[in-house]
């Protein structure tokens, strides 16, 4: 009995003593620069929305933010270097839709998405729009239907890469609508562009980033977006699903995750830090001029987007009979 008691009294202070080291480890985090890993190159909108993000968090936190770019198809390296990374909130991933594409898209990954990260908060949310060519004759989401239905398998559709988050929100809506056309994957955005000002393809789903100068200048015609709600900054464009496709939503997004088993006190104290940074003013006009509505979340709403989309994407990716890479 009293070998037994023994044990159990050492077991118990050593569960003290974790729980004593990880109340300290939060209540004086951060102590050193925190780095957050991006798995694209410099200048992009998930980029610029980490550095954006990441000097406010910053200031707030009293610590240097750090961004590293590692592109690689389908942000797997950068993923990767964070799920094996030390659980104690200095290592941080700018964590992408494109991860839960990835989930489906990939023969096989070096890690889990579902388990292999906590997630901490959404930092903001842009959209894919359909857009039509100036010299199309199609000014509308029923436009386009109608135009499909009276010409069987003549519409073309830009997108960029198979795979994409733009090319897989054109197989949704091709799924959901049972249109009869053909998606046409290009190389980049100012392809699928060119592609529709030369009417090579009569409409494109595509980031609003790129698509908003054309079609200020007349070169596009923005038929609606695929979010499931409207662009802030075109109040007049209706959703998809307004458009005439109910249940219809495809959403770009950019969300900070740490390594799983990262303290619940350090995520805690990140998620507030973020939120806080999201609040500011500057952060969401800058945010703005990408193109990127500015939301935080807490990391239970965060991870269910997360497991909503691996879903969602993967059901499209099968239903589309695209290959895994």
């Amino acid at each position: 009995m009293r070998s037994g008691s023994g044990a159990g009294f050492r077991w118990m202070i050593c569960v003290a003593m974790l729980v004593g080291a990880t109340a300290a480890l939060a209540q004086n985090y951060p102590t050193r620069p925190i780095k957050v890993v991006v798995g694209f190159g410099p200048g992009g909108v998930a980029d610029v929305t980490a550095r954006v993000v990441g000097q406010k968090l910053g200031a707030i936190l009293g610590q240097t933010v750090v961004v590293e770019n590692k592109p690689t198809a389908g942000g797997i390296v950068a993923a990767e270097s964070v799920a094996k990374a030390q659980p104690d909130g200095y290592t941080l991933l700018l964590m992408t839709n494109g991860n839960a594409v990835s989930a489906s898209l990939f023969k096989s990954l070096p890690y889990d998405i579902g388990k292999d990260f906590a997630p901490v908060s959404t930092l903001g949310f842009f959209d894919v729009a359909i857009v039509s060519g100036r010299n199309s004759g199609i000014d509308s989401v029923a436009a386009m239907l109608a135009w499909a239905k009276a010409h069987p398998g003549k519409l073309n559709i830009g997108t960029i890469n198979v795979g994409s988050t733009q090319n897989l929100s054109a197989e949704l809506f091709k799924s959901m609508t049972g249109l009869n056309a053909t998606i046409v994957p290009f190389k980049g955005s100012p392809a699928v562009i060119e592609a529709l000002a030369r009417g090579d393809v009569q409409v494109g789903f595509e980031m609003l980033a790129p698509i908003m100068p054309q079609a200020k200048s007349g070169n596009v015609k923005i038929l609606a977006v695929a979010a499931g709600q409207r662009y802030p900054g075109l109040p007049d464009v209706p959703t998809v699903a307004q458009a005439g496709v109910p249940g219809y939503a495809a959403t770009s997004w950019n969300a900070i995750a740490a390594p799983a088993r990262t303290p619940a006190a350090v995520i805690e104290r990140l998620n507030q830090a973020i939120n806080q940074a999201l609040a500011a003013p500057d952060v969401r006009e800058k945010l703005a001029l990408q193109g990127v509505v500015a939301r935080g979340s807490s990391p239970a709403q965060m991870g269910k987007l997360v497991n909503d989309d691996t879903r969602k994407w993967r059901k499209v990716i099968e239903g589309a009979k695209i290959e895994r890479q």
